[in-house]
């Protein structure tokens, strides 16, 4: 689609979801050309003997509903599901040059890749290759590197835990923990935030306590666009007298009304449900402040009036409580507000819904994880909760939202740049090998790697790794220095155009497809956002005879690599029961793995935060002290531009699941036909001498000496605060820079890029 052909912008004033996301759904359906076959899929989604969506890492109540599936889950089934192949024909008729000029949604609509591929530098095209020969490409490149540093194997959060774990198994046998991930780019800072606080970096709640809690305050996220399932709870919270609160600059409309399309009687009577009861709209990087400010207040009116501390959950649970309360007591409320950019009206007002609550869920997304200051963000919320003793007991809690449906199982199967020893141990006893010690790459590490010419081999089992990370350009020139790039995918994306001196793509089978080994139908496992572990079985025809799944192909490529000595590879690729069965061997709480999985909904993983068993130093909940920094980039930015600077956020349109754009519209928030657009509050857009639909670059603020921009924006007026913008992804990657990260988790600041407008220096 040209985007200058319909491109326009429309406010939405109707609920989110209802007949809006019935009605998109059928015409994503029509346009995938989705055969009436794999319709079926659809009732399978999120079913005992079914599939798990491909989508979201929310989870289902036993997976029993039966139209356990939103909007976005089935525009993800259809993208698997789609009738269109990206076949050697394509490949054969366009090069890579010519590929890579198109547009994401453009490489998108091609649809599913049907067999492996080969680059060919002499014609600049995909060539079809072997599966023999294409495994024999990746174990002579891997065995020919002479440290086996000067490796990188990526995982997309939508691997299996069997494939998961089988690729940390190869990567470790051959001999690194390089594991750049998709969570260094999104929830690393909750990672390694929560587990110097609470003892370990997951949530503490399941979705059973959404039905009992009385107070949901949501931090940084849209759920109507990025998990829309949960919306179901919100909703149930609401109606019964729940207080909701958003936290967010952007005033979502998912957060202001609801039609749940599974409600007859909404859906008949065009009614809806009110969900947030308060919006909360922070300056971007502001949410520390915001945090603390509460905090302090929770504890001035306990200095006024007690009873407001839990000072028995302090006690018994706690430390650090007499040094927190100190450093509350002496901040100065005119740095929180000005930091916050919040007044203190409302943060009376987000008091004194907090202190009333007796049965508190706290949330968070990215919104909160992608700053400089997010690992003490987190931390902070962590100490709010404790104070009030919201963190242990049922309708009350620490919950994270992931993104991707298996983010977090793939950290929990040992996809992490920095195991613990104890991991190590164990795996080294059940395999019979010394695993090696030294921490190894993040995203951002491998790419620096990858320019130095430290990282020579990159291979991704899943994802967009081009699109997804900071600092576009410079990306693009590290990966096309490697000796070789090998990209697992269903469907073709950015990332398989941008490609190392020999590139292999191979297409593997989706979640939602039949995957027989030896006649027998395999299922592989998943864990979602609350630590619940279940199986899932794939119900549609595969879209093509030649595609493997991810589990055969992580074994076919490590007995290439490593060898079948110690790993009967070709095992645990035809049953992945094997895989299960081993996976117990090395962590504890997955005893009985495949009689548990077997259950209906699976089981629940451990929690020992959630038992208040405390993994900490100390063996208690730590409150942690953390100071407001005020010289930071984006504070020296502000000091050099004045009022001209403002601080942009990227953000997903509706038709967009991280770095796969579904369609062109972002319909909440009023836009359609284009995605080249920036958000901007009307004050700031007068004050800056534009007006509502101007074309405007966005250019980079930083004081490296790196002109970073990204060009030709429609600037749209919205509700967001004074000196914010808000833009889609992956378009303003190229504004991050690799070196602005976390704190603490290396997380980039997607959420705090400064950046200085002009009017467009694009032409018609």
């Amino acid at each position: 689609m040209d985007e200058k052909d319909s491109s326009h912008i429309k406010p939405y004033t109707r609920p989110a979801a209802g007949w809006g996301a019935l009605k998109q759904v059928a015409i994503t359906l029509h346009q995938e050309r989705v055969a009436p076959a794999n319709l079926k899929a659809l009732l399978a989604q999120n079913q005992p003997d079914g599939f798990d969506c491909p989508g979201c890492a929310w989870p289902d109540s036993n997976h029993q509903s039966t139209f356990a599936f939103c909007e976005n889950g089935a525009k993800a089934v259809a993208a698997e599901a789609t009738s269109r192949r990206a076949g050697p024909e394509l490949f054969a008729s366009q090069t890579v040059t010519q590929l890579m000029a198109q547009s994401d949604y453009a490489l998108e609509q091609y649809g599913r890749l049907t067999e492996p591929m080969v680059y060919d530098a002499s014609s600049d095209r995909y060539a079809p290759i072997s599966w023999e020969d294409a495994y024999a490409m990746v174990g002579r490149h891997l065995r020919a590197l002479p440290d086996p540093d000067q490796a990188a194997f990526y995982t997309s959060g939508r691997a299996s835990n069997e494939a998961a774990f089988l690729y940390q198994l190869m990567a470790r046998l051959y001999g690194t923990n390089n594991f750049p991930d998709c969570s260094n780019m999104c929830h690393e800072a909750t990672s390694r935030g929560l587990p110097a606080t609470v003892g370990i970096g997951k949530g503490t709640v399941t979705l059973d306590d959404f039905a009992l809690a009385d107070t949901i305050i949501i931090f940084g996220q849209n759920p109507a666009t990025n998990h829309p399932r949960m919306l179901g709870e919100l909703r149930e919270c609401a109606r019964r007298g729940g207080s909701i609160v958003s936290v967010n600059p952007l005033r979502e409309r998912g957060l202001q009304r609801f039609m749940d399309p599974q409600s007859p009687l909404e859906m008949a009577t065009l009614g809806s449900t009110r969900i947030a009861g308060l919006f909360v709209q922070p300056t971007l990087g502001g949410d520390l402040a915001l945090i603390k400010a509460i905090a302090k207040r929770v504890v001035e009116r306990d200095d006024e009036t007690g009873g407001i501390i839990d000072h028995a959950f302090v006690q018994e649970h706690c430390s650090g409580f007499d040094a927190f309360c100190a450093d509350l007591r002496a901040e100065s409320w005119e740095l929180l507000v000005a930091e916050s950019g919040v007044t203190r009206e409302q943060i009376e007002a987000l008091s004194t819904i907090f202190i009333a609550g007796q049965r508190i869920i706290a949330t968070w997304g990215m919104g909160l994880t992608q700053h400089k200051q997010s690992v003490a963000a987190i931390r902070m919320l962590s100490n709010l909760m404790m104070l009030r003793g919201q963190i242990g007991k049922p309708g009350a809690g620490l919950c994270p939202v992931r993104g991707h449906s298996n983010v977090q199982g793939d950290r929990t199967m040992g996809i992490e740049e920095q195991p613990t020893g104890a991991f190590l141990d164990r795996l080294g006893q059940v395999y019979g090998f010394t695993p090696p010690r030294a921490h190894g790459h993040d995203v951002v590490a491998t790419i620096e790697a990858m320019q130095r010419g430290d990282v020579k081999v990159f291979i991704a089992l899943g994802g967009n790794f081009a699109a997804a990370t900071p600092d576009t350009p410079l990306t693009y020139v590290a990966l096309r220095q490697c000796e070789l790039t090998v990209q697992i995918a269903t469907k073709l994306n950015r990332s398989h155009l941008v490609i190392g001196k020999q590139a292999l793509l191979l297409p593997t089978l989706g979640r939602t497809e039949i995957d027989l080994q030896h006649g027998v139908p395999q299922g592989v496992t998943v864990e979602d956002s609350m630590s619940m572990v279940h199986i899932s079985f794939g119900r549609n025809a595969p879209a093509s005879p030649q595609l493997r799944s991810e589990v055969a192909i992580v074994a076919g490529m490590a007995a290439a690599t490593v060898g079948s000595e110690l790993v009967d590879w070709a095992a645990y690729a035809g049953d992945y029961a094997r895989i299960r069965d081993d996976i117990e061997k090395v962590f504890d709480d997955f005893y009985d793995y495949n009689a548990r999985v077997a259950k209906p909904g699976g089981f629940h993983l451990r929690v020992a935060s959630r038992e208040r068993d405390w993994k900490t130093a100390s063996g208690k909940a730590s409150f942690i002290v953390a100071p407001i920094a005020l010289d930071t980039p984006l504070h020296r930015a502000r000091e050099r531009h004045g009022q001209r600077l403002m601080v942009l956020m990227s953000t997903r349109s509706h038709d967009q699941y991280n770095t796969t754009i579904y369609g062109m519209d972002d319909r909440y928030r009023g836009v359609y036909g284009t995605r080249r657009v920036v958000f901007a509050n009307q004050a700031d857009i007068d004050m800056l001498g534009f007006e509502d639909g101007a074309k405007v670059d966005l250019i980079g603020a930083w004081d490296d000496g790196v002109q970073r921009r990204a060009d030709d924006f429609l600037l749209v007026a919205y509700d967001i605060p004074r000196g914010c913008l808000g833009a889609y992804y992956p378009e303003t990657n190229a504004l991050v820079p690799l070196a602005s990260t976390a704190d603490g988790a290396g997380t980039p600041t997607s959420k705090s890029v400064p950046v200085l407008l002009e009017r467009s220096s694009v032409t018609a």
